[in-house]
Protein backbone atom coordinates (compact mmCIF):
# COMPACT_ATOMS: atom_id res chain seq x y z
CA UNK A 1 0.00 0.00 0.00
CA UNK A 2 1.51 3.34 -1.08
CA UNK A 3 1.94 5.99 1.60
CA UNK A 4 2.79 9.62 1.07
CA UNK A 5 3.43 12.80 3.00
CA UNK A 6 2.65 16.32 1.82
CA UNK A 7 1.72 19.84 2.84
CA UNK A 8 -1.91 20.76 2.28
CA UNK A 9 -4.56 23.41 2.70
CA UNK A 10 -7.95 22.16 3.87
CA UNK A 11 -10.66 23.33 1.46
CA UNK A 12 -13.69 21.67 3.04
CA UNK A 13 -15.39 18.31 3.43
CA UNK A 14 -18.52 16.47 4.50
CA UNK A 15 -19.64 13.79 6.90
CA UNK A 16 -19.17 10.09 6.28
CA UNK A 17 -21.04 7.71 8.53
CA UNK A 18 -21.30 8.39 12.24
CA UNK A 19 -17.75 9.41 13.08
CA UNK A 20 -15.75 9.83 9.88
CA UNK A 21 -15.37 12.73 7.49
CA UNK A 22 -14.27 13.12 3.89
CA UNK A 23 -11.81 16.01 3.75
CA UNK A 24 -10.95 17.93 0.57
CA UNK A 25 -7.38 19.19 0.47
CA UNK A 26 -5.18 21.02 -2.01
CA UNK A 27 -1.68 19.61 -1.64
CA UNK A 28 1.68 20.92 -2.75
CA UNK A 29 2.74 17.82 -4.73
CA UNK A 30 -0.26 15.46 -5.01
CA UNK A 31 -2.91 17.75 -6.47
CA UNK A 32 -6.47 17.90 -5.19
CA UNK A 33 -7.03 15.10 -2.69
CA UNK A 34 -10.22 13.70 -1.18
CA UNK A 35 -9.37 11.61 1.85
CA UNK A 36 -11.15 9.93 4.73
CA UNK A 37 -10.31 11.08 8.25
CA UNK A 38 -11.49 8.23 10.45
CA UNK A 39 -13.02 8.99 13.83
CA UNK A 40 -12.55 12.73 13.31
CA UNK A 41 -16.03 13.60 14.59
CA UNK A 42 -15.59 11.85 17.92
CA UNK A 43 -15.08 14.20 20.86
CA UNK A 44 -11.79 12.51 21.73
CA UNK A 45 -10.33 12.95 18.24
CA UNK A 46 -6.93 14.60 18.40
CA UNK A 47 -6.87 15.73 14.77
CA UNK A 48 -10.41 17.02 14.28
CA UNK A 49 -9.57 20.68 14.84
CA UNK A 50 -6.53 20.42 12.55
CA UNK A 51 -8.70 19.51 9.56
CA UNK A 52 -11.09 22.44 9.69
CA UNK A 53 -11.37 24.54 6.50
CA UNK A 54 -8.43 26.90 5.85
CA UNK A 55 -5.98 25.04 8.08
CA UNK A 56 -2.47 24.58 6.69
CA UNK A 57 -1.20 21.13 7.62
CA UNK A 58 1.48 18.53 7.09
CA UNK A 59 -0.27 15.21 6.56
CA UNK A 60 0.47 11.57 5.99
CA UNK A 61 -1.94 9.35 4.09
CA UNK A 62 -2.12 6.14 2.16
CA UNK A 63 -3.78 5.58 -1.18
CA UNK A 64 -7.05 3.66 -1.01
CA UNK A 65 -9.20 2.16 -3.73
CA UNK A 66 -11.49 5.18 -4.11
CA UNK A 67 -10.44 7.59 -1.37
CA UNK A 68 -7.12 8.14 0.36
CA UNK A 69 -7.01 7.61 4.14
CA UNK A 70 -5.39 10.17 6.43
CA UNK A 71 -3.12 8.57 9.02
CA UNK A 72 -1.41 11.56 10.64
CA UNK A 73 -1.82 15.35 10.67
CA UNK A 74 0.48 18.04 12.03
CA UNK A 75 -0.66 21.65 12.14
CA UNK A 76 1.63 24.16 10.41
CA UNK A 77 -0.40 27.39 10.49
CA UNK A 78 -3.91 27.77 11.99
CA UNK A 79 -5.33 30.19 9.43
CA UNK A 80 -8.90 29.20 10.31
CA UNK A 81 -8.67 30.85 13.72
CA UNK A 82 -8.02 34.29 12.27
CA UNK A 83 -10.34 33.93 9.29
CA UNK A 84 -13.37 32.58 11.16
CA UNK A 85 -13.36 35.60 13.46
CA UNK A 86 -14.15 38.01 10.60
CA UNK A 87 -17.16 37.49 8.32
CA UNK A 88 -15.69 39.33 5.32
CA UNK A 89 -12.46 37.35 5.55
CA UNK A 90 -14.42 34.10 5.92
CA UNK A 91 -16.60 34.89 2.89
CA UNK A 92 -13.55 35.70 0.77
CA UNK A 93 -11.71 32.56 1.90
CA UNK A 94 -14.77 30.42 1.10
CA UNK A 95 -14.77 31.71 -2.49
CA UNK A 96 -11.03 31.09 -2.79
CA UNK A 97 -11.45 27.51 -1.59
CA UNK A 98 -14.28 26.79 -4.03
CA UNK A 99 -12.42 28.33 -6.97
CA UNK A 100 -9.23 26.45 -6.12
CA UNK A 101 -11.16 23.20 -6.07
CA UNK A 102 -12.82 23.86 -9.43
CA UNK A 103 -9.57 24.88 -11.12
CA UNK A 104 -7.56 21.90 -9.88
CA UNK A 105 -10.10 19.05 -10.14
CA UNK A 106 -8.55 17.61 -13.28
CA UNK A 107 -5.04 19.00 -12.97
CA UNK A 108 -2.23 16.57 -12.07
CA UNK A 109 0.20 19.39 -11.21
CA UNK A 110 -1.15 22.03 -8.85
CA UNK A 111 1.91 23.45 -7.07
CA UNK A 112 1.32 26.91 -8.59
CA UNK A 113 -2.30 26.95 -7.44
CA UNK A 114 -1.29 25.66 -4.01
CA UNK A 115 1.30 28.40 -3.49
CA UNK A 116 -1.08 31.08 -4.76
CA UNK A 117 -3.87 29.96 -2.43
CA UNK A 118 -1.50 29.63 0.52
CA UNK A 119 -0.31 33.21 0.02
CA UNK A 120 -3.87 34.53 -0.36
CA UNK A 121 -5.20 32.72 2.72
CA UNK A 122 -2.24 33.86 4.81
CA UNK A 123 -2.83 37.45 3.66
CA UNK A 124 -6.50 37.24 4.65
CA UNK A 125 -5.65 35.81 8.04
CA UNK A 126 -3.12 38.59 8.71
CA UNK A 127 -5.49 41.35 7.49
CA UNK A 128 -2.87 42.64 5.07
CA UNK A 129 -5.45 44.09 2.65
CA UNK A 130 -9.23 44.58 2.50
CA UNK A 131 -10.80 41.11 2.09
CA UNK A 132 -12.62 41.85 -1.15
CA UNK A 133 -9.47 43.23 -2.75
CA UNK A 134 -7.54 40.15 -1.61
CA UNK A 135 -10.24 37.99 -3.16
CA UNK A 136 -10.29 39.87 -6.47
CA UNK A 137 -6.50 39.70 -6.69
CA UNK A 138 -6.59 35.96 -6.03
CA UNK A 139 -9.30 35.38 -8.62
CA UNK A 140 -7.45 37.32 -11.32
CA UNK A 141 -4.21 35.47 -10.63
CA UNK A 142 -5.86 32.05 -10.35
CA UNK A 143 -7.65 32.52 -13.66
CA UNK A 144 -4.39 33.67 -15.24
CA UNK A 145 -2.60 30.61 -13.87
CA UNK A 146 -5.32 28.44 -15.39
CA UNK A 147 -4.73 30.01 -18.82
CA UNK A 148 -7.39 32.74 -18.79
CA UNK A 149 -5.33 35.86 -18.17
CA UNK A 150 -7.49 38.94 -18.85
CA UNK A 151 -6.31 41.74 -21.11
CA UNK A 152 -6.52 44.93 -19.04
CA UNK A 153 -4.76 47.48 -21.24
CA UNK A 154 -4.85 46.64 -24.94
CA UNK A 155 -7.94 45.41 -26.77
CA UNK A 156 -8.38 41.69 -26.13
CA UNK A 157 -9.69 41.19 -29.69
CA UNK A 158 -7.51 43.26 -32.02
CA UNK A 159 -4.67 44.40 -29.76
CA UNK A 160 -5.31 48.12 -30.18
CA UNK A 161 -3.38 49.97 -27.45
CA UNK A 162 -5.55 51.08 -24.54
CA UNK A 163 -6.80 51.87 -22.08
CA UNK A 164 -10.34 50.99 -23.14
CA UNK A 165 -13.57 51.32 -21.19
CA UNK A 166 -15.39 48.36 -22.69
CA UNK A 167 -15.01 45.05 -20.88
CA UNK A 168 -16.15 41.74 -22.34
CA UNK A 169 -15.72 38.55 -20.33
CA UNK A 170 -16.38 36.44 -23.42
CA UNK A 171 -13.65 38.19 -25.45
CA UNK A 172 -11.09 38.11 -22.65
CA UNK A 173 -10.99 41.58 -21.10
CA UNK A 174 -11.03 45.19 -22.25
CA UNK A 175 -12.12 45.87 -25.84
CA UNK A 176 -11.95 48.88 -28.11
CA UNK A 177 -14.97 50.62 -29.62
CA UNK A 178 -14.73 48.69 -32.90
CA UNK A 179 -14.53 45.27 -31.24
CA UNK A 180 -17.01 45.89 -28.44
CA UNK A 181 -20.03 43.55 -28.76
CA UNK A 182 -23.42 45.19 -28.87
CA UNK A 183 -24.81 45.65 -25.41
CA UNK A 184 -21.42 45.57 -23.68
CA UNK A 185 -21.53 47.89 -20.70
CA UNK A 186 -18.88 50.53 -20.23
CA UNK A 187 -16.85 50.75 -17.08
CA UNK A 188 -14.62 53.46 -15.69
CA UNK A 189 -10.94 53.71 -16.47
CA UNK A 190 -10.35 53.67 -12.71
CA UNK A 191 -12.02 50.26 -12.40
CA UNK A 192 -9.87 48.75 -15.14
CA UNK A 193 -6.73 50.29 -13.65
CA UNK A 194 -7.74 48.81 -10.30
CA UNK A 195 -7.91 45.33 -11.83
CA UNK A 196 -4.49 45.81 -13.42
CA UNK A 197 -3.04 46.90 -10.06
CA UNK A 198 -4.48 43.83 -8.31
CA UNK A 199 -3.17 41.49 -10.97
CA UNK A 200 0.29 43.05 -10.77
CA UNK A 201 0.33 43.16 -6.96
CA UNK A 202 0.55 46.96 -6.86
CA UNK A 203 -1.30 47.28 -3.56
CA UNK A 204 -0.51 50.95 -3.05
CA UNK A 205 -2.32 51.82 -6.28
CA UNK A 206 -5.15 49.36 -5.58
CA UNK A 207 -5.90 50.78 -2.14
CA UNK A 208 -6.07 54.32 -3.54
CA UNK A 209 -8.94 53.34 -5.84
CA UNK A 210 -12.27 55.03 -4.97
CA UNK A 211 -14.84 52.68 -3.46
CA UNK A 212 -17.27 52.93 -6.38
CA UNK A 213 -14.55 52.01 -8.89
CA UNK A 214 -13.38 49.08 -6.74
CA UNK A 215 -16.99 47.83 -6.55
CA UNK A 216 -17.30 48.06 -10.35
CA UNK A 217 -14.04 46.14 -10.69
CA UNK A 218 -15.35 43.38 -8.40
CA UNK A 219 -18.42 42.94 -10.61
CA UNK A 220 -16.17 42.60 -13.64
CA UNK A 221 -14.12 39.92 -11.90
CA UNK A 222 -17.27 38.00 -10.97
CA UNK A 223 -18.59 38.03 -14.53
CA UNK A 224 -15.17 37.00 -15.86
CA UNK A 225 -14.90 34.03 -13.49
CA UNK A 226 -18.44 32.81 -14.15
CA UNK A 227 -17.99 33.05 -17.92
CA UNK A 228 -14.75 31.10 -18.12
CA UNK A 229 -15.73 28.43 -15.62
CA UNK A 230 -19.02 28.05 -17.53
CA UNK A 231 -20.95 27.66 -14.29
CA UNK A 232 -21.95 29.66 -11.27
CA UNK A 233 -19.66 29.65 -8.27
CA UNK A 234 -22.05 29.25 -5.36
CA UNK A 235 -19.99 31.03 -2.72
CA UNK A 236 -19.22 33.92 -5.08
CA UNK A 237 -22.89 34.30 -6.01
CA UNK A 238 -23.81 34.45 -2.30
CA UNK A 239 -21.09 37.01 -1.66
CA UNK A 240 -22.39 39.25 -4.47
CA UNK A 241 -25.92 39.13 -3.02
CA UNK A 242 -24.73 40.23 0.39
Amino acid sequence: MRNYRDEALVLGGHRLGEADRIVVLLTREHGLVRAVAKGIRRTKSRIGSRLEPFMFVDLQAHVGRSLDVITQVELKEPFARGIMADYDAYAAASVMAEIAQKLTEDEPRTRGHFLLLLSAIRSLCNREHPPRQSLDAYLLRAMSLAGWAPSLVDCAQCGMPGPHRGFSASLGGTVCTDCRPQGTSLTSTAAVQHLAALLAGDWQAAERTPDHAAADASRLVTSYVHWHLERRVRSLTVLERT
